[in-house]
């Protein structure tokens, strides 16, 4: 016997999506735990697992603004972060010289 087919339907979908949200979020807090264990234990700098938590990121943001998804809100919400990260690194920057 053959068994039945599991139909698919939008709880199907939103508990894979949920999963894979959970398996990103470990990931990029995992790199970005790695990033800051070698940095400050080994004084290496891992630019390259700092980028791809950041690129990634950036491209699950493109993708959703290109399917039209994001509000408003998280667009004001997205520049105040670039702007904010922009003047902490400046700030970061001068500090360090």
């Amino acid at each position: 016997m053959s068994n039945p087919s599991v139909i698919r339907d939008e709880r199907t979908e939103v508990v894979e999506n949920a999963s894979y949200r959970l398996a990103y979020q470990i990931m990029s807090f995992g790199a970005l735990i790695i990033v800051t264990y070698r940095g400050f234990l080994f004084q290496q700098s891992s630019w390259d697992l700092l980028a791809l938590v950041v690129l990634s990121g950036a491209a699950a943001t493109i993708y959703q603004g290109s399917q039209k998804i994001l509000t408003r809100r998280w667009t004001r919400a997205i520049l105040l972060i670039l702007v904010v990260s922009a003047i902490l690194a400046a700030i970061l920057v001068w500090l360090i010289r």
